[in-house]
């Protein structure tokens, strides 16, 4: 799978890319990430990307023609073909987007390629829109700029391509892998007993008894227990998870 990221800040990825899963997939071919500087798309000596708003107001907001020559550049820019909108999602990384979830990761990681757009400032021109499929969001608050949400929408995608995850029975287990309320039961691992102060942490005796229809058991009745203690009136997860 391909990915290619549109920012100004395309060293914020370097030490991200060299690291963990990432550097493994890459290594293996299973993802191919492409990042590109908007810089490189303006025509300007100044390599100007975002200007002032219409009508006034604080910051300065991305221009759209830089962002229309770096999609077309990738030959991802208005008009697409069939084939160009059914196997490649042109993504811009905003906090009004839709919430990112693993359901969405999973729709994601069908296409052959993302191309993910990350924002600075005050946001975007709103003529940006038209030249998207869709907007994303990694929660309801705001942060410097989309390098972040990239990453993590990154990560969550290819983590459900076929060879990403070593141990890919583990994708079902997880958090959140089968609906929004679904938590994975708690893990355990030496040594047997944490002492902290008086108190003496066991893990669980069911854990060690070697008996794995007890085991599932216990799992599937500490799955069972999760619960979430809040959500935000939309039915998004708003708050800590609790057992």
């Amino acid at each position: 799978m391909r990915f290619d990221i549109i920012t100004i800040f395309p060293k914020a990825f370097d030490s991200y890319l060299s690291e963990s899963i990432i550097k493994r997939a890459r290594e293996k071919k299973l993802v191919d990430i492409r990042i590109h500087n908007l810089r490189d798309f303006t025509t300007d000596k100044h390599q100007k990307v975002d200007g002032r708003p219409y009508g006034g107001g604080p910051g300065m907001v991305f221009m759209v023609e830089p962002i229309y020559r770096a999609l077309k550049a990738l030959k991802a820019a208005p008009p697409r073909t069939t084939k160009s909108k059914r196997e490649t999602r042109v993504v811009m990384l905003a906090p009004e987007g839709k919430q990112l979830t693993q359901r969405e990761a999973e729709r994601l990681s069908k296409y052959k390629r993302i191309v993910l757009i990350c924002g600075r400032y005050e946001g975007f021109d709103s003529r940006v829109d038209t030249l998207v499929d869709e907007k994303i969001s990694i929660g309801p608050y705001v942060l410097a700029g989309g390098e972040l949400p990239a990453m993590v929408l990154l990560e969550t995608v290819a983590r459900n391509i076929p060879g990403v995850v070593g141990h890919p029975e583990a994708l079902k287990e997880e958090t959140f892998s089968k609906n929004l309320e679904y938590v994975e039961y708690p893990q355990y691992t030496r040594p047997e007993v944490f002492r902290l102060g008086s108190k003496k942490l066991r893990v669980p005796k069911v854990l060690k008894s070697g008996d794995h229809a007890a085991i599932r058991a216990w799992r599937s009745k500490w799955t069972r227990r999760s619960c979430p203690v809040t959500t935000t009136r939309n039915g998004r997860l708003g708050g800590r998870w609790m057992r």
